[in-house]
């Protein structure tokens, strides 16, 4: 993480507006609930969060001057789920850190940086200490399971995957799977022909940002016949706080299922 500010960072923040939700569940987790006096419509972990603190809006929309009126004495944000007009914005007024993340370890990163900014150093290194396990035990089981070909689609109309350079990636490359699509960038544009040309082993449906629903299943299913296709839990595969602790177990269920 960065401070993209002019702005020196506080000893002691205690008033802390967070506009990514993975961030605002690792808060909590940490037990600095208390401290958060902002955070977006989608910080939805955990339930009481929006109770006890200010929406300021969206992750991409977010109100200036609902943040200005928290006097917050750090802002914290991503660079891929923030927009930077706003950011801009803010990190002229306030201390404003950014997290950048592709992969596990810049989530690991992310942890050691803001563990030492809100003085939860300790626990941190916990968190850390606890999900280098779960991934080394997971590799174990990993390596049982050969490599399934798989395309994640995170958008229909139009359909859109989650292919190289993003943090989904990496999360199916941690889960033992291969992406079809990692010949290309972030997040493109398909059509459906560019999806059955692959011939995917699975088709994995995000349950976010699109709200695949059933009959979504029935038409991949038809476009696809010999391809498995399924609906996954999206937080366990984009979210990088402290959910990542829910992934390895969910990633070794998946892979039961699929060794059936």
């Amino acid at each position: 993480m960065k401070n993209i500010s002019h702005r020196a960072l506080p000893d002691f923040p205690q008033r802390v507006v967070s506009l990514v939700p993975s961030q605002t569940e690792l808060l909590y987790y940490w037990g600095l609930g208390h401290r958060v006096v902002g955070l977006t419509k989608f910080c939805i972990h955990p339930k009481e969060a929006k109770k006890e603190a200010t929406v300021i809006g969206g992750t991409k929309n977010f109100h200036l001057a609902r943040i200005r009126a928290l006097q917050p004495d750090l802002i914290i944000g991503n660079k891929e789920e923030n927009y930077e007009e706003g950011i801009l914005a803010l990190a002229k007024e306030f201390p404003l850190l950014m997290s950048d993340i592709y992969n596990l370890e810049d989530s690991l990163e992310m942890f050691r940086v803001l563990g030492g900014v809100l003085s939860v150093e300790e626990k941190a290194q916990t968190l850390i200490a606890q999900l280098l396990n779960l991934r080394s035990n997971y590799q174990t089981l990993k390596t049982t399971l050969g490599t399934l070909r798989v395309a994640y689609l995170i958008w229909h109309e139009p359909l859109m995957v989650a292919a190289k350079n993003t943090f989904i990636d990496c999360m199916l490359e941690e889960a033992g799977f291969k992406n079809v699509f990692s010949d290309l960038i972030r997040y493109p544009m398909l059509k459906i022909t560019d999806l059955v040309a692959t011939k995917p082993d699975v088709v994995m449906l995000s349950s976010e940002p699109f709200p695949f629903k059933a009959h979504h299943i029935d038409y991949y299913q038809k476009q696809l016949p010999q391809s498995k296709i399924i609906k996954v839990d999206g937080e366990l595969f984009s979210w990088y706080g402290n959910r990542l602790l829910y992934s390895y177990p969910y990633f070794a269920a998946l892979s039961e299922r699929f060794a059936k």
